[in-house]
């Protein structure tokens, strides 16, 4: 009632005159419809990337992988559009639109103060979707892909300058909780891609042969991309909400601040010293699953109503897959021609960790914030859980054993992991798309959840 209370205030000093309950409902109500309509086109627009020319079009680059023998038989540019697409097309425009969504001053503004949410995926939309074209078709990529990257760019800088004005919701508390660090991380990550993504594109504008990265930058470029942006997101909302959700205690924020600090020294040195940047990313995520509690008895019971029973697992099972990918780096690091488990380690990371951590936290926050809605199914999101982790499990051994020619039947299983993994994503875009088109089951105003706000 509080948040109510707050928001009747500001509406009648904007409007200049006192307004009565019903009036200030109606106002409050639309303007929650306006904000749940934005975040359902964010993310719709990023399920629509995380399927064509992302998965899609990696299920095909395994496909001629897997036919070949051979990890050169498709173009690295092909390779690096569908990595674009996964990490900005489908989980950065999530991540934009939550933002967004979050904000408490969109709430207070007139209709004119959606200039920037709107702006933002009109830019962000055709940045990422003008960088996967030009990559793949090369069709004038001297002058669209600089474009692309300066739209992204621009993109992100609005989004910034609407998320940086905000402050704690309680007027007391002029200090930030430690999980909004990991949050403040992530963008600093994000960003820094950004940038190194537009630089590296008007050097090959100006000097390159092709739109294809220089191999030994887009390695580090995906360090940034992975462990600098999207993992201190995924600690930050962690931090935040998967006590409440998980029932477990308070997180430990000291520890979670020490698993900041490493993951972005780690980061940091990845383009001098690639031994140490692995030792101090597997440092920084077993420090972060100590600090969030995630392997320890639970305080209360799980709050799983509305989503499928295993959800406590499938999170645990996601840092699991975070510390795999770490050891992975590693034993990659210590040997010679480590292709097969470089690459092992990647897909470890982003899809049995971030691809994970987003299907389980997004089936159960997206329904609430998009109209109070619920989840379309609990069983579609058990089966796409389910298929997720076994074409991951499938796609990380292959990988290891193939590209290091430790067993040559294992090449055949790399299209099988891509089709399932294929299923599984599409079983979650399915799951959401119907969850979006069903009515919200009360028309009753109810609080918005604010990025800022104590669980």
């Amino acid at each position: 009632m509080e948040a109510a209370t707050v928001l009747s205030t500001r509406v009648e000093i904007e409007a200049g005159q006192s307004l009565s309950p019903a009036e200030i409902f109606e106002i409050t109500a639309a303007r929650e419809m306006k904000l749940s309509r934005l975040l359902m086109l964010y993310i719709g627009t990023g399920l629509g990337f995380m399927l064509l020319p992302g998965t899609f079009l990696g299920v095909w680059n395994l496909i001629s992988i897997s036919a070949h023998r051979s990890a050169s038989s498709v173009s690295p540019a092909w390779i690096q559009a569908h990595g674009h697409a996964q990490i900005f097309g489908w989980i950065g425009t999530f991540i934009l639109g939550i933002g967004f969504h979050s904000i408490p001053k969109l709430r207070r503004t007139g209709s004119f103060g959606l200039w920037a949410p709107w702006t933002c995926w009109v830019l962000w939309a055709s940045g990422v979707t003008l960088r996967w074209l030009t990559t793949v078709y090369q069709w004038h990529w001297r002058a669209l892909m600089p474009l692309s990257a300066a739209m992204e760019l621009a993109a992100f800088l609005i989004f910034f300058h609407a998320v940086s004005g905000h402050r704690p919701h309680d007027a007391g508390r002029s200090k930030f909780e430690e999980w909004t660090f990991a949050v403040i991380a992530g963008a600093v990550g994000f960003f820094v891609s950004l940038l190194m993504n537009f630089g590296v594109v008007m050097f090959l504008a100006l000097r390159g042969s092709s739109p294809e990265l220089p191999h030994r930058f887009d390695q580090s470029l995906l360090v940034f991309q992975t462990w600098g942006f999207l993992v201190p997101f995924v600690w930050g909302f962690s931090a935040k909400w998967l006590p409440v959700f998980l029932g477990l205690r308070l997180v430990r924020g000291r520890r979670l601040l020490w698993a900041i600090g490493l993951n972005s020294l780690g980061v940091l040195t990845s383009p001098f010293s690639i031994k140490a940047t692995v030792v101090l990313l597997l440092a920084g995520i077993a420090t972060a699953i100590h600090a969030l509690r995630l392997m320890e008895p639970a305080e209360r019971p799980a709050k799983i109503k509305g989503v499928h029973s295993s959800f406590p697992l499938f999170i645990r099972l996601a840092y699991i897959w975070a510390m795999v990918a770490a050891i992975l780096g590693i034993w990659a690091a210590s040997v010679a021609d480590a292709g097969g488990i470089w690459g092992a380690s990647r897909h470890a990371l982003t899809v049995g960790f971030l691809s994970t951590m987003v299907f389980v936290i997004g089936q159960r926050v997206l329904p609430a914030f998009s109209g109070m809605r619920l989840l379309f199914s609990t069983k579609l999101m058990f089966l796409a859980l389910l298929l997720l982790t076994a074409g991951c499990l499938m796609r990380v051994s292959s990988e290891v054993l193939a590209y290091q020619g430790l067993l040559q039947s294992a090449w055949s299983w790399l299209p099988v992991s891509a089709v399932i993994e294929m299923s599984a994503v599409t079983l979650f875009a399915l799951n959401l798309f119907a969850t979006f088109i069903k009515k919200p089951p009360s028309p009753h105003y109810v609080a918005p959840v604010t990025i800022g706000r104590r669980a």
